[in-house]
């Protein structure tokens, strides 16, 4: 399993379940070696196979030098399509080109390239074995996040449309496509968007009553790359407490 993204958060936490669960596990970061490096470490402890392989996603050569260090590491036979970025929290109406191009580059082309290279090394057609592809996107997409991160919300939007075309193309191919919508989830992507009290001042919002914790998200993403999800395809998942 090659987990974008996954140093913290999310992504740290569906690395962890997933090695304890039995995968083998590629560890992608962006920028923080000593993460990742932790969680390479915990999931060897749990007694799986697993590396560190630095790259940004949304640069094309990255994405290819990191899917040649997944396909020397092993098989491929799940991409969790995880890494993502947001800006600090601003209506849309003073959004500068600068903050709208890289939230495109990172969530949306950086996420395209990873499923076209996972594409590429699972496909039947192509002399691969199959696999799963579990999309991270989010209850933004629906939500809108208005005076807060439209652009992010547009680009998880993106994602889900991609997910239903994908899944829709490589069904026969023996890829199946899925993805998670979290909601208000406790990590630091929020002190990122400038408010790391996030989860907490919006808590009242949710029908549940409290915020997600990250490994109930990984619960839902390892239920979707695994045989117990054999006939779903093109899902979009809400992993958001009811909201």
């Amino acid at each position: 399993m090659l987990v974008t993204g996954a140093s913290r958060g999310i992504g740290a936490a569906t690395a962890r379940m997933a090695a304890a669960r039995g995968w083998d596990v590629v560890v992608n970061y962006a920028n923080n070696s000593g993460a990742a490096d932790a969680v390479v470490a915990e999931c060897e402890a749990a007694g799986a196979r697993a590396t560190a392989v630095q790259a940004d996603v949304g640069d094309e050569a990255q994405v290819l030098a990191l899917f040649a260090a997944v396909a020397e590491f092993g098989p491929l036979a799940c991409l969790v399509n995880n890494a993502g970025i947001l800006h600090p929290q601003s209506p849309l109406a003073e959004f500068s080109v600068e903050r709208l191009a890289e939230v495109t580059r990172v969530n949306v082309i950086g996420a395209t390239l990873c499923v076209r290279e996972a594409v590429r090394a699972m496909s039947t057609e192509r002399g691969g074995s199959g696999g799963t592809i579990v999309n991270v996107s989010s209850a933004a997409a629906y939500l809108g996040s208005p005076n807060e991160y439209i652009d992010y919300a547009a680009t998880k939007g993106a994602l889900d449309t991609l997910t239903v075309g994908l899944a829709k193309e490589v069904a026969r191919q023996g890829i199946r496509v899925n993805a998670v919508r979290p909601g208000l989830i406790e990590t630091d992507i929020h002190a990122s968007g400038g408010m790391p009290d996030r989860v907490e001042r919006l808590a009242h919002l949710i029908p549940m009553g409290r915020g997600g914790r990250p490994d109930e998200v990984a619960e839902t993403i390892l239920f979707l790359a695994s045989d117990a999800s054999s006939y779903v395809t093109g899902a979009l998942l809400d992993v958001s407490g009811g909201r």
